[in-house]
């Protein structure tokens, strides 16, 4: 057998890999790299290892964030057409995610195009988008829906069961037994784990055994602050900003973040440390990923669904305003005070955060609330990073705003998190493969895992390299 890593290999983003076993090929997640001027290039390269798509037998995708499924329509461009086996869950999100990825995709050009028009330039240069919205909706017929904990065979030689990651709705872990000469071999792909014991869903499940690993150490190198700690910034965030008549602006994973965002906003006001608010939900997106989240009651936590039939019991105390059409948006920024604006995308690099962040940088009473990881080369990394002047849409826009950075919600695990989880096989794997980490991070991560561990065959895959396995 041979595995290929196409992508998230010293990074966080791009995620995809190739398994060749016997004249069996496919695809675990194919995913868009984000993130920095090379990422375009990467994509247009992304698919073109060596082979043909149409050589694909099968792809198994682990959920639905656009860094893992968002070439799912540029393979299908390239003609790939046979099946996509992932949650059901996760096909009600990328229903929404996909079609968005590819508008978001032509938007961004034809902004371009009015823009070189206004300066008298000629139309060489602009980039198209990778794929069209309509090809990103005929992708959708690929996808077939596989239960947590269903064995199934996509092959004669392969058998695949997804089990809960507890990232975001419908995120798994996946378990792929290979048999061909001698004893047949498990495979495990962490896909992204979720913390444990958080709010809204399910802690990760715990395979046994593996042959073979890849795990995921987005923050391989960290560990995150406690909840108690991320609820004391959150409210000091909320009563800062209020006395100072400000607003607050929050960039938010449409898909997760945002539903986890305003599960701990009222709880916060159950419990009486944050007075009563009116949020607005600004991503029509976030709207529809919270619309799937409230059918699929049954992948969240007993406590979640407490707090949903408390909220529902008392709608006054936290007034949601899921924000629809470009007017109402916009009208958002004539708000000059008390407002709070949760919007994608949650690394600040398209949709309507932007013109939130826009209006409000350069304003000292605000304040914007950072709430997931920001990838290298991201608008919302150099806000991070201290960053006092940025560029949106072309433009210098100072920044005064107090930015918060809150570790805690975070839907990946920690560095401890992760130790325990990989701390639960029954014994060291043949070979782990730490993926999905920018390159400090993975380091880390891969040393921890040999020095606490005692884990043999720790490696840290190079991108387009092919392992013998």
């Amino acid at each position: 057998m041979r595995l290929g890593f196409l992508g998230a290999t010293g990074e966080v983003t791009g995620s995809c890999y190739l398994l060749e076993a016997g004249d069996t090929r496919f695809l675990v997640d194919c995913g868009m790299f984000q993130g920095g001027p090379e990422a375009r290039s990467k994509n247009l390269r992304a698919l073109n290892f060596g082979f043909d798509v149409r050589d694909i037998d099968f792809v198994l995708l682990t959920h639905a964030h656009i860094d893992h499924s968002g070439l799912l329509p540029r393979l299908s461009m390239l003609g790939y057409k046979g099946p996509i086996y992932t949650t059901p869950a996760t096909i009600d999100l990328l229903e929404v995610l996909l079609p968005d990825s590819a508008h978001i995709q032509e938007k961004e050009a034809e902004w371009q195009l009015r823009h070189r028009h206004r300066r008298g330039a000629t139309e060489r240069g602009i980039p198209a988008p990778l794929y069209s919205v309509m090809q990103a909706q005929a992708v959708l017929e690929q996808l077939k829906p596989v239960n947590y904990g269903e064995s199934f065979n996509p092959a004669e030689n392969v058998s695949v069961r997804f089990r809960d990651a507890g990232h975001i709705l419908g995120s798994a872990l996946l378990e792929v037994t290979v048999s061909g000469e001698g004893r047949p071999r498990r495979l495990v792909f962490s896909g992204d784990l979720g913390m444990p014991d958080r709010p809204v869903l399910c802690d990760p499940e715990q395979p046994l055994a593996a042959d073979v690993l890849l795990v995921e150490s987005t923050y391989g190198n960290r560990s995150h602050r406690s909840l108690q700690e991320t609820e004391d910034e959150i409210v000091d965030a909320f009563e800062r900003t209020r006395a100072a008549h400000g607003n607050l602006i929050i960039p938010a994973f449409a898909v997760g973040r945002t539903q986890e965002l305003l599960y701990m906003l009222a709880d916060l006001i159950r419990r009486k440390r944050l007075a009563p608010l009116k949020v607005y939900v600004d991503s029509p997106m976030a709207s529809k990923a919270t619309q799937i989240t409230m059918a699929h009651q049954e992948l969240l936590d007993p406590e979640t669904r407490e707090l949903i039939a408390w909220q529902e019991g008392h709608p006054n105390k936290m007034r949601i305003q899921f924000v629809g059409d470009v007017e109402e948006s916009k009208a958002l920024n004539e708000v000059r005070q008390g407002a709070v604006i949760v919007s994608a995308s949650g690394m600040c690099e398209a949709g309507r955060i932007k013109y939130h962040l826009r209006e409000n940088l350069p304003r000292s009473e605000c304040s914007i609330l950072i709430t997931g990881f920001q990838a290298a080369g991201t608008l919302g990394r150099r806000l991070v990073d201290g960053a006092r002047l940025v560029h949106i849409f072309g433009q210098p826009v100072p920044v005064r705003a107090r930015i918060y950075t809150v570790g805690g919600l975070s839907a990946h695990a920690d560095q401890g998190a992760l130790l325990g989880w990989l701390g639960g096989f029954r014994a060291p794997p043949g070979k782990t493969f730490v993926v999905h980490g920018e390159a400090g991070a993975s380091a880390a991560l891969a040393a921890a895992i040999e020095e606490k561990l005692g884990w043999p065959e720790v490696h840290l895959p190079r991108p387009g390299e092919f392992v013998v396995i």
